[in-house]
């Protein structure tokens, strides 16, 4: 069942990965492993610039009498952090040679498996229109099986509705931790408002936005017929070299929109294709990118 996902020679490498936060989640339970988080330990390490949205409590009052600037103090802690994953599973993503979903699955299993190995928290939920499927928050490397038997489960249908599968997320979700939100992020009713809610109620989201090369470079000619995957309605099109040209320049609108919002807001964001292999995503461009190290 492993090697649907990734073989045990990767199960290894994934061991020595840990998921960057940047947040102190209120009311968590000790863990058994070192981390650089902000907390309550004893064992000062650093201080950094208080940024909005931050717990005031770690606020250094005396550098701020000094100095007029707010600053964070920054503790070493052992710490349990609570991580949940956010697969969309519409029909959006059930496309490309090499198919969107089945890589966004694997890099669902990949974060799971590094949470776990590092004795976080994991909870791993589907959506579409809305949350559709969820398996309950699990600890320990053993519980991989269960996630992958999980994903295995999971099939891409209906509609996207990032949004409102955000609403329902947050208003069920009583652990503040890490949310990890995989999607092509194509939903009709945009993508701002869930998350700004998932910001507003101090969760930490880890966007990593999965499209298809076929998306990215349309290798498309002539009259043609384009059917919406979702909804089912239809746009009678001639693809010419201008048509392109167009198509180009508004999917580089639409990235770089998410990716000025995300800025913005302070979100962690990254965008892929799945002709990028999935090992070098995990180990080395989600490394770059500051969600894993």
């Amino acid at each position: 069942m492993t090697e649907e996902f990734f073989d045990s020679a990767f199960l290894r490498k994934l061991e020595l990965l840990s998921i960057l936060s940047r947040k102190v989640f209120a009311g968590k339970i000790r863990g058994e492993r070192k981390s650089s988080r902000r907390g309550a330990s004893v064992e000062f390490a650093d201080f950094r610039e208080y940024v909005h949205g931050d717990d005031f409590r770690y606020i250094d009052w005396n550098a701020y009498a000094r100095l007029e600037n707010l600053f964070l103090k920054l503790f070493i802690e052992e710490e349990e952090v609570y991580v949940h994953i956010l697969l969309d599973a519409s029909k959006s993503m059930d496309y490309g040679q090499e198919n969107k979903f089945n890589y966004a699955r694997r890099v669902a299993a990949a974060f799971a498996y590094i949470a776990l190995a590092n004795l976080d928290r994991v909870s791993v939920l589907a959506f579409g229109s809305g949350l559709t499927q969820s398996i309950p928050t699990t600890r320990g490397k053993s519980q991989i099986f269960n996630i992958f038997r999980f994903l295995e489960t999971v099939k891409p249908e209906g509609e996207t509705s990032l949004n409102r599968a955000a609403s329902e997320f947050v208003a069920r979700t009583k652990r503040l931790g890490v949310v990890v939100l995989l999607s092509d992020f194509l939903a009709e009713d945009g993508y701002e408002e869930g998350l700004k809610l998932l910001n507003y109620s101090r969760f930490e989201p880890l966007l990593v936005q999965i499209l298809s090369q076929e998306e990215v470079e349309p290798d498309l000619t002539g009259d043609l017929r384009l059917v919406d995957m979702e909804d089912e309605e239809y746009v009678d099109v001639s693809f010419t070299r201008q048509a392109r040209s167009l198509y180009r320049k508004r999917l580089a609108a639409f990235l770089a929109g998410l990716d000025g919002f995300c800025k913005t807001h302070r979100i962690a964001y990254f965008q892929t294709t799945t002709s990028i292999p999935f090992e070098d995503l995990i180990l080395r461009y989600l490394r770059q990118a500051m969600m894993l190290k």
